[in-house]
């Protein structure tokens, strides 16, 4: 397991436990929003946003055909999870997204 591997298995595991193929194989899927510092956190304060994670990420990407509010309710949720701390690691919210929508095979 690399490094970078590990240092996001080991965030999740904060929140919930990580699976490391389905880690992996997201850090694959958002290498480049990673490597930027300006993408790679979430900023659940910012409603702008969390727009864009419900549309792009929540609709586009794990296909969800839930209602707005549905969807709000889950980003609320990450958000809570999050609380703690600071600075949301985008692998990590999105992590907890797949997991409690049980969308894992979008990714593996």
């Amino acid at each position: 397991m690399s490094d970078k591997l590990k240092k996001c298995c080991d965030d999740i595991t904060k929140y919930n436990g990580a699976n490391p193929e389905l880690v992996a194989a997201m850090m694959k899927t958002y290498q480049l929003v990673l490597s930027k510092p300006d993408t790679r956190m979430v900023a659940c304060s910012d409603p702008a946003e969390l727009e864009t994670v419900k549309k792009n990420f929540l609709i586009k990407k794990l296909g969800l055909k839930k209602s707005d509010e549905e969807l709000d309710a889950l980003i609320a949720d990450a958000c809570q999870k999050m609380k703690a701390s600071r600075q949301k690691n985008r692998l990590t919210f999105y992590y907890l997204l797949v997991e409690a929508t049980n969308t894992q095979s979008v990714f593996v």
